[in-house]
């Protein structure tokens, strides 16, 4: 039962959380203080397009290939004037060549098999000199034991038949780079970053998100009552944690690239 993007029902699935401050400050250097049109490619809820106002861009255009996820984000983003959205895909944007100065591509690239037809399409895009910045995990990142801070890892702990179908999507870091290189893009900085998903005020607030499946598309993977084992299952590693705040974080990889300049 894989998640359907398009379902309405879905639409507030990747808007119910804001953008971790230390992503934020960790992209700060590289954005500058005038980073001018970005364009967030797989915006989803629009939670990384307040992210890149935030940062001080000028303009932002959410771009998702679904319809409801478009509008959860215009819902999540109404209070921002200068966040306009599109429905359309990472491999034909619509968008005139070198009309952005900024790109963000984050937890898009294991949704697409052409990398080349990817960036082919972002460099086409993007200014030259203009800053990529694309986020995804790897394998590696992926498959970390389960933790009171990484709770993922918990998730193939219980049910390994989850380890190929999220691997298997994933590219290998040196994919990416030979990708981007191969597609104009230079200076390519890779970085690994624990970001913060959500802090939860006890288990019992971490055990209802877990329930709705609250931004977690391998859950969709899961029927009812397996997700419910699941749950057991965690609160069960976690039970010497039941009053406290937990910080759950994902490790990621960053990988940041400028267009070269013809």
């Amino acid at each position: 039962m894989t998640i359907d993007f398009h379902d309405g029902k879905n639409k507030h699935t990747y808007a119910a959380r804001t953008a971790d401050h230390e992503w934020i400050e960790l992209l700060r250097p590289y954005v500058g203080n005038n980073p001018g049109v970005a364009l967030d490619i797989g915006c989803a809820g629009g939670i990384y397009s307040k992210a890149l106002a935030d940062l001080g861009a000028s303009r932002v255009i959410g771009m998702d290939f679904s319809r409801s996820n478009l509008d959860g984000a215009r819902d999540n983003c109404s209070s921002y004037d200068n966040i306009t959205f599109m429905q359309r895909d990472a491999l034909d944007t619509g968008l005139p060549e070198q009309s952005v100065d900024l790109i963000l591509e984050r937890a898009l690239i294991h949704h697409i098999t052409d990398l080349d037809a990817c960036f082919r399409e972002a460099s086409r895009v993007l200014k030259q000199g203009g800053l990529i910045i694309v986020q995804d995990r790897t394998q590696a990142d992926c498959l970390l034991p389960g933790s009171v801070n990484h709770i993922r890892g918990y998730f193939f702990e219980k049910y390994p038949r989850l380890i190929q179908k999220e691997t298997e999507r994933r590219h290998t870091s040196l994919a990416v780079v030979q990708s981007l290189s191969a597609n104009q893009f230079e200076q390519i900085e890779e970085i690994s970053f624990w970001e913060t998903r959500r802090t939860y005020h006890d288990i019992a607030e971490l055990e209802q998100d877990l329930l709705n499946r609250t931004g977690r598309s391998i859950l969709h993977d899961l029927n009812d009552h397996e997700l419910g084992e699941l749950v057991a299952y965690i609160l069960e590693k976690l039970q010497d944690r039941q009053d406290d705040e937990i910080k759950e974080q994902d490790r990621w990889t960053l990988w940041i690239a400028k267009r070269k300049s013809c």
